[in-house]
């Protein structure tokens, strides 16, 4: 069966297939008699459009073990102009989505027979995919604008008739259209969106037909009923490279969908090699492969751009025994209470619908063991999660792996900063220069005073910025230091003063410190950390790592600086930055928290005792929490854009759960 699909599938990525355009109504012909292609384990099903009488077939194709998993639920791909996408669609599925029922909707099938001579059996897609009622003249015959009528019969009859008798997942129905069928699928999207949550749109618009979808969009805005439907949806959105006269319309059209305040999209358009025929192929293949990344927590594409290229998992991961990667986490089993270990998975599904905010993983380590494993939204166990400030927290760690290996003291801590850097020229600094210490630096308490309309002339400047320099133009601009600016200010000027300390004292650079020092020791070596304009590595944020990996950092915290049976982080540093100095002095932050070197501690109570937990903290969601009394490190990651309220859950269902050990 596989190697079939395998020989259809060359072949047809080595052809130009060809595809009737939106305004090309010639039926295809062939020159030679044959019989049609059967393909195993495809059922065909007639049904019948209940309001306008029109017959259709459905050719429906089960995943090979679907007979043999009587107690599991597939994901289903719909795609219409089902005769010409079968082979490439089902080609495709079998090396990437070996667990999807596939839909296919045909033409209609008692099309009158003038219609059938003069436009071929495909005549039906011009009446039933078209979403625009005016009448052309060269074509009397057909009546265009029954898009409405066809996708309530998808919506009403179709759909439900593959979930009353398949095993389907509500929460994951795709479609794929071209072309004309593409542009129904815009229309979908547009009118409709909760049909499917994921879809897949090939070269669907063409420059007259933006209008039409405009008024419609236009009638929707005024339609009271609509405007509390709010959801999310994938869009995959691909044409030729030689259609230049798609980028118009379809940038229209993403204007058109941003519009909608009721939506909450995830979009990839992209342009494929070729013309509207030959870029087909690679459309379903790589449309496809995309499909399959929001179908498993293990992506199958890098999304080396924009984080917001990630599409949504349209299915929650969760596992209470999670794999061992081989990545260096130790993995075993959530052997809890089975009231909290229920609590947990019932928090879980809260999660993926989203009543705590947006949040991408949540992992839960015991005793340096990998517990409990979860992946939502976008979240990928093998895709680097954006960190924000976090990586203060993670910078706090170099620091203390340069004081263990004897570059710095903790007696330096306490000495003014601009004392370990020789490349300034302290007669250009501000009075006050000298108060600013690498303690005070890393309890945001350094004291400058930078007026910010006046550092945008200075913040991209690589060159006066470079290396050293970013220290000297800071003491330069600010206001003086005084005992009185010296409070706690939270951003990131303090995190990049201690990089260049450590850029300063270390071997090499600091980048390779970084990389050579912690991370490769970590087994930490898919991430992305960025430079600052002054060539040094961000300290206080833009650093993507995998979650797992931000479990290792816990880890080492947990077990208070050791890797193994190396002391890798200074213990009496690591004991002091994860205490609590310093209140921030910051309005939302909860009253309990206080602030170490660049770590926040905060006491949790569970039952009738307080346990210390300290935390590295990102906007966003990103967290790694310990609570060393209780063996516990839990990992949060998130894109959370509103109130954050993944804690209260955390500190009420998850840590009291290992309290009771």
């Amino acid at each position: 069966m596989r190697a079939i699909k395998f020989i259809i599938l060359i072949i047809l990525l080595s052809i130009n297939t060809s595809f009737a355009q939106e305004n090309s109504l010639k039926e295809s012909t062939s020159n030679g008699e044959g019989s049609p292609l059967v393909l195993p384990q495809i059922q065909v099903v007639p049904i019948q459009d209940s309001k306008t009488e029109k017959n259709y077939e459905l050719y429906i194709e089960l995943p090979e073990d679907y007979s043999e998993n009587e107690n599991k639920i597939y994901p289903v791909l719909y795609y219409t102009d089902a005769m010409w996408h079968l082979e490439m669609l089902s080609g495709s599925a079998e090396f990437m989505l070996e667990d999807v029922i596939l839909v296919g909707i045909s033409w209609q099938k008692d099309i009158a027979e003038d219609l059938m001579q003069q436009y071929g059996a495909h005549a039906s897609r011009f009446t039933d995919y078209s979403f625009w009622k005016k009448t052309n003249p060269n074509h009397p015959k057909l009546k265009f604008g029954h898009a409405e009528k066809h996708l309530s019969f998808i919506r009403n009859e179709v759909i439900q008739y593959v979930d009353k008798n398949y095993r389907t997942d509500p929460n994951s129905r795709s479609y794929f259209g071209y072309s004309l069928s593409g542009a129904f699928g815009a229309y979908i999207l547009l009118t409709q969106p909760d049909t499917f949550n994921n879809y897949i749109l090939g070269s669907p618009l063409s420059k007259g037909l933006v209008p039409y979808l405009s008024e419609i969009n236009a009638e929707l805005g005024t339609d009271e009923s609509n405007k509390d439907h709010a959801l999310h949806a994938n869009v995959f959105i691909a044409y030729g490279s030689l259609e230049k006269d798609k980028d118009e319309p379809i940038d229209d059209y993403i204007k058109l969908l941003d519009s909608r305040t009721n939506l909450e999209l995830s979009i990839q358009n992209k342009t494929i090699e070729g013309d509207h025929q030959t870029a087909f192929p690679r459309v379903a293949v790589e449309s496809v492969a995309w499909l399959s990344s929001l179908l498993n927590h293990v992506s199958s594409e890098n999304y080396d751009g924009s984080f917001w290229d990630i599409p949504h998992l349209n299915k929650a991961f969760v596992t209470t025994t999670p794999e061992d990667r081989n990545d260096g986490i130790s993995v075993d089993t959530l052997a809890i209470n089975s009231n909290d270990q229920k609590a947990i998975l019932k928090l879980s599904q809260e999660i993926f619908e989203g009543k705590h905010g947006n949040y991408d993983a949540v992992l839960i380590s015991h005793k340096n063991k990998l517990v409990f494993e979860s992946y939502y939204k976008k979240g990928r166990i093998n895709l680097p999660h954006g960190q924000a400030s976090a990586v203060k927290g993670y910078t706090s760690l170099v620091l203390g792996r340069a004081i263990q290996m004897g570059y710095l003291t903790m007696d330096d801590l306490n000495k003014p900063l601009i004392s370990f850097l020789k490349d300034v020229d302290p007669t250009k600094f501000v009075d006050g220069a000298e108060k600013i210490t690498l303690h005070k630096a890393l309890t945001m308490h350094g004291g400058l005073t930078i007026d910010r309309d006046k550092w945008k002339a200075f913040e991209n400047d690589s060159l006066r910025l470079k290396g050293q320099g970013l220290v000297q133009t800071l003491l330069e601009q600010s206001e003086p230091i005084t005992d009185e600016s010296q409070t706690y200010l939270y951003g990131n000027f303090n995190p990049m003063m201690v990089m260049t300390v450590i850029d300063a004292v270390v071997p090499g650079t600091a980048k390779d410190f970084i990389k050579t020092e912690l991370l490769d020791k970590l087994g930490i070596t898919d991430y992305k950390w960025s430079d600052h304009a002054s060539g040094l590595p961000q300290a206080g944020w833009q650093a993507s790592i995998l979650s797992r990996d931000m479990l290792k950092l816990g880890h080492l915290v947990l077990n208070n600086g050791k890797l193994n049976d190396e002391q890798l982080i200074s213990a009496a540093y690591l004991e002091k930055a994860t205490s609590g100095i310093v209140r921030p002095a910051i309005d939302w932050m909860p009253k309990n928290y206080l602030y170490g070197y660049f770590w926040y501690y905060t006491p949790v109570d569970a039952g009738n005792k307080t346990y210390d937990a300290t935390l590295a903290w990102g906007g966003g969601g990103q967290r790694v929490i310990v609570v060393e009394d209780l063996d516990l490190t839990i990992v949060i990651s998130g894109h959370d854009r509103e109130d954050d309220k993944i804690m209260k859950p955390i500190f009420e269902i998850v840590i009291p759960a290992f309290a009771k050990e």
